[in-house]
């Protein structure tokens, strides 16, 4: 076991909205207005009637500051500062405690700037030439934490990790190690991405992309829709309400897109936190799933649950409510974990679905908006993440004691 750190606040911005209680009003209610209908992502001829179906930020976003917009100036970094302002004032308490050296920031994405390169590209494909305010470092993968640092100040360690969909998640595993190693006394650890027709058009190609809200678990899903998001937390040693208690990591490397069939993988990452938090399967009061919503994901995971739960702990995937945000997935739905956990009515995620179990799929106890977290006791989650290349993450997160 290794000592826990704790998550001292939390800021949030996603297609649910901005900021900790509207986020959890609109998860708990499974709200799905974020995600809209957009024309354009597609290739003229390959998109369907009415657009596509994406998971948008719709709140006006920040501005970046002169001083950083000449390489900085791209949304990815404008959703980091939308999640960064529900936590101003707490970081600030923290650098004043412990100094910009002592701060790292972890960030996990997959996208970066990649949304500002397009724009650049079809303007030399019109024009002849590149914007000439345009500035390739936005779109660097390690975009997102040099940002962040640059803009607080910070000298402490600083970089961004980039495993598709496990990113983030890794991110606050990292936040534990510099924390537990002595090399930071607080980490800003989360994710971000925003969309853009690349991951669009890369998982339309790879027959992912539902042409109708995400599904998981049921037999008629269709796979995933593309959202965007930033989660951004203050990890520290300091008790607070929320403690990240146990992390499991693996590489299965069973194909470059296909989940292992079995989910031997993440069986391995979710045992390895289980144990590194020294509970049992029979601790779980609930757990956010991956829940993809295509083909291979959910056979793979609800095997994987079965094995692993006999118990039946209730769970649920939120992208049906969000979409996918890739990189920033692992943070937003550790995120979703820690509202849970800090819910006065302890409610937990409901899954939205259309109730038609997939007979060819293990049973799981898929929660409903009636589905409570324990009463009394601990009260001890799990997040998982399974990302393309067999990357897997598990994360336990439980109320302090």
């Amino acid at each position: 076991m290794s000592p826990p750190v704790y998550l001292s606040a939390l800021g949030l911005v996603n297609g649910l909205g901005s900021g900790c209680e509207t986020v959890r009003e609109n998860l708990m209610a499974g709200a799905a207005e974020g995600l809209v209908r957009e024309a354009g992502w597609l290739p003229a001829g390959h998109e369907p009637p009415g657009g596509v179906l994406v998971g948008r930020v719709r709140d006006a976003l920040p501005p970046i500051p002169a001083r950083l917009a000449a390489s900085d100036d791209s949304r990815n970094n404008r959703l980091l500062l939308a999640a960064l302002a529900g936590i101003a004032h707490e970081v600030e308490a923290a650098l004043a405690r412990f100094g910009r050296t002592r701060i790292g920031v972890v960030l996990g994405t997959s996208t970066s700037g990649i949304a500002e390169g397009e724009a650049a590209i079809a303007a030399l494909d019109a024009s002849g030439s590149m914007p000439l305010d345009f500035d390739y470092a936005r779109q660097e993968i390690g975009a997102p934490a040099r940002f962040l640092a640059r803009y607080l100040g910070l000298a402490g360690p600083a970089w961004t990790v980039s495993t598709a969909c496990t990113s983030s998640a890794k991110a606050l595993v990292s936040a534990r190690l510099l924390i537990g190693s002595g090399l930071c006394d607080a980490v800003l650890a989360g994710g971000v991405d925003s969309l853009c027709r690349l991951t669009v058009q890369g998982f339309t190609a790879l027959e992912s992309v539902s042409p109708e809200r995400a599904n998981p678990m049921s037999a008629h899903r269709r796979g995933i829709n593309i959202g965007e998001a930033a989660a951004l937390f203050l990890v520290t040693r300091d008790e607070a309400a929320v403690a990240l208690t146990g992390c499991g990591e693996s590489s299965d490397a069973h194909h470059v897109s296909a989940p292992d069939p079995e989910g031997h993988g993440a069986e391995r990452a979710m045992r390895a936190a289980l144990l590194d938090a020294g509970v049992t399967p029979g601790s779980i009061a609930y757990v956010n799933l991956h829940g993809t919503a295509t083909r291979k994901n959910d056979e793979m995971e609800s095997r994987v649950m079965a094995r692993m739960f006999p118990q039946h702990p209730p769970c649920s995937s939120t992208k049906p409510l969000t979409g996918h945000t890739l990189g920033a997935a692992g943070a937003t739905e550790a995120a979703f974990c820690w509202l849970a956990l800090t819910d006065p009515l302890r409610r937990v995620p409901p899954h939205c679905w259309d109730g038609v179990a997939d007979p060819e799929l293990p049973a799981l106890h898929l929660a409903d908006g009636t589905t409570r977290l324990p009463a009394t006791g601990r009260r001890i989650v799990m997040s998982n993440g399974f990302a393309f290349g067999g990357s897997n993450v598990s994360l336990i997160l439980e109320d302090a004691p």
